[in-house]
């Protein structure tokens, strides 16, 4: 019986985010370096505005956002460990529930939103003037919270534990995941009364409404793979 003739197949490509050179080495946990660089870039984005816009503009942030500003206003604790903290317990408690990669992608954004505020705190704000100005602040906020916690989000992380803990009360109430996300928003901003006079509660509720929209528009978008 004669030999077949041997055929060389065509190996498949690596995926693109896979793919490694001498300067972007293998990540481990078989992490994507356009990820992690993508939910690095969304939390410096969120710790700038957070410091420069939100922790003297007299606006805050519905969740952990908003939580790591009440503490640092009433008892001077830096958004950089405090959210770290908290992140930490929230994705232990949501680590069943949202997955490996999530909780890996979440890890690499926390830690660089926690970087990046402590280097934002080197330097004194940029726009100290947005305190007169409560209605540019809860836009520009906005902006700022919505594009940065937006790309995280796509990008497969997330800098702050409200994800985990929305989800985890949505599996263990059946509730649908908005009911979770809207109670703690108005937890902290009820909270937050003992700071802000109403009128910037106004302006703060405004900027959680227009954030939450600006990170839906990135949820409808082509995923970063």
């Amino acid at each position: 019986m004669r030999d077949r003739p041997l055929i060389d197949r065509p190996r498949p490509l690596p995926h693109p985010a896979r793919m490694t050179t001498p300067f972007f080495p293998a990540l481990p946990f078989g992490l994507s370096w356009r990820k992690s660089l993508l939910n690095l870039l969304g939390s410096a984005i969120l710790a700038f505005g957070l410091y420069n816009i939100h922790s003297f503009a007299g606006v805050t942030e519905g969740g952990i956002l908003g939580a790591t500003l009440l503490l640092q206003h009433w008892f001077g604790i830096s958004p950089a460990w405090s959210s770290l903290a908290m992140n930490a317990a929230s994705y232990l408690i949501g680590w069943r529930i949202l997955g490996r990669d999530f909780i890996l992608y979440s890890a690499v954004a926390g830690g660089g939103f926690s970087l990046a505020y402590a280097v934002c705190e080197l330097f004194p704000p940029l726009w100290p003037s947005l305190a007169h100005s409560p209605g540019i602040a809860a836009f520009a906020g906005a902006a700022f919270v919505g594009v940065g916690i937006g790309l995280c989000v796509r990008a497969g992380g997330a800098p702050g534990g409200d994800d985990a803990l929305a989800m985890a009360a949505s599996h263990l109430t059946g509730w649908n995941i908005k009911w979770p996300y809207l109670f703690s928003d108005m937890l902290v901003l009820l909270l937050s009364l003992s700071y802000l006079p109403l009128d910037r509660m106004a302006w703060s509720l405004l900027t959680v409404i227009l954030s939450g929209q600006i990170i839906g528009l990135f949820q409808k978008s082509p995923s970063y793979s």
